[in-house]
């Protein structure tokens, strides 16, 4: 059985505080209190609060007092209600301050009982908080979560980590493959080396070339000095090759010889230069499948996968959806300054009954979108809304219909109509870019920033 939820403390002005107490009542029980002195003793008592509706005095409600009254609600909504009773609404200083100080909202006084009522009805269906340790997200390279397959993972990770073995890395899109490649290099002797990641599917394999292995001055139009490359950079530590199934069969021969050989030769170069790095990819592509079309070496494959690691996908892993969710919620509190402590139930509830096809990275920019729109220090299920309007305003069919909600940002919509158009054109980036209106390099600089794979690019999160 839960534990009973507190009630509502309500401090407003008589006779407003009786209209609203009555508007009220089918929420939740409600404590009336009649000073702001009263109100403050109550909040800072220790006592827990489901909500908080205070203001309304007869001086204007100022960020001052605003911002007291906000830090002495550890717990529950806090509404707060400013102007004067002659009408004038709050000023921009005690909005902003509200609004820093995490109140739910700062309304203008007199109060609309039905009006207050059918806004906190949201909020105070939310059920009982599950709180985010103030540890939580500490370290956004985390890989988390205790499923059976997952920790299998971290088995293999921990034996291999000290060796400079390659290891291939399986996974869907989204499901934390740089995030291992991260962990093996930060366990390894050399993690006081670089870690150095590239995208194999950004890039044609001609760039891609110069890009891995260097080049030098006058190598090619544009090239006006020298590069070292990326595994001229990776020295000494790591090189990780996502999306390694996309490389071209002239690229992959080059890649096994520097390999087999540690030696790299730069495009435009008369030598070769030794490189100590150790090489982790991942794919999630059926690499042996590509072996059978003819579209990978088999030899490569072999030199890549001394030891594979599989990540499971986030629909077979429920029990980590919570894990995940905390851990990203304490991170972005942490880089956006965002006093959130906990999670409703609720919204555990709704993360916890979605099929996440874009994985962790979908649940993770859920969770960002979640602690940007939470007030209170509670992430509630109206704050997650915005990855269940994008799926429904779309069809059941391929999930990227053109209709968005109005709310959705230029940003979203953007990737939206990227992702619609390189499945309309089977990932043909050229044919991509004819349709956009783009050059085909302004389309890969875009798949590239929104993590898109062109050839499954899905649905986005």
């Amino acid at each position: 059985m839960s534990d009973p939820l507190p009630p509502i403390l309500l401090h407003l002005p008589t006779p407003h505080a009786d209209a609203v107490a009555r508007a009220l009542e089918p929420l939740g029980q409600v404590t009336r209190v009649t000073t702001l002195g009263a109100c403050l003793e109550a909040v800072s008592g220790g006592s827990r609060w489901r909500a908080v509706v205070t203001g309304g005095s007869e001086d204007a409600l100022d960020d001052e007092l605003v911002a007291r009254v906000a830090a002495l609600v550890p717990d529950g909504v806090l509404v707060l209600f400013g102007g004067t009773p002659g009408g004038e609404p709050p000023g921009m200083e005690a909005v902003v301050a509200a609004e820093a100080a995490g109140a739910a909202a700062l309304l203008p006084f007199p109060p609309d009982p039905h009006a207050l009522a059918a806004f906190l009805a949201p909020y105070l269906a939310e059920g009982n908080d599950v709180p985010v340790p103030a540890e939580a997200g500490a370290s956004d390279a985390a890989v988390v979560g205790t499923s059976p397959a997952l920790v299998e993972a971290y088995r293999t990770l921990a034996r291999v980590a000290p060796t400079s073995a390659t290891v291939l890395v399986l996974g869907e899109s989204g499901t934390g493959k740089e995030l291992v490649a991260r962990a093996l290099h930060a366990r390894s002797r050399r993690a006081a080396g670089p870690f150095v990641p590239v995208n194999c599917a950004a890039l044609p394999d001609g760039l891609l070339e110069a890009e891995l292995f260097g080049y030098e001055r006058g190598a090619f139009t544009g090239a006006v000095g020298r590069s070292d490359g990326r595994f001229g950079r990776a020295h000494g530590g790591t090189l990780f090759l996502d999306e390694i199934g996309e490389l071209g069969l002239p690229l992959q021969a080059k890649l096994l010889r520097a390999l087999d050989s540690g030696e790299i030769e730069r495009l435009g170069g008369g030598g070769t230069t030794r490189v100590d790095v150790r090489v982790v990819t991942a794919t999630n592509r059926d690499l042996e499948a590509r072996v059978q079309e003819g579209a990978f070496r088999e030899d490569l494959l072999y030199r890549l996968a001394v030891v594979t690691v599989g990540l499971p996908p986030l629909r077979e892993r429920p029990g980590d959806i919570l894990p995940l969710a905390i851990h990203f919620a304490g991170h972005f509190a942490r880089r956006y300054g965002r006093p959130v402590r906990a999670l409703s139930r609720a919204a555990v509830e709704h993360l916890e009954h979605q099929p996440w096809p874009g994985n962790v990275r979908e649940l993770r920019n859920a969770m960002d979108r979640g602690v940007l729109l939470s007030r209170g220090g509670v992430v509630r299920s109206v704050d997650l809304l915005g990855s269940e309007d994008a799926r429904r305003f779309s069809p059941p069919g391929d999930g990227l219909d053109p209709a968005y909600p109005a709310t959705m940002a230029l940003r979203e919509v953007e990737e939206r109509h990227i992702r619609r158009v390189l499945r309309h054109t089977r990932g043909h980036m050229g044919d991509a870019a004819a349709i956009l209106g783009v050059h085909r390099n302004t389309v890969t600089a875009k798949v590239r920033e929104y993590e898109i794979d062109a050839r499954n690019p899905g649905v986005m999160g």
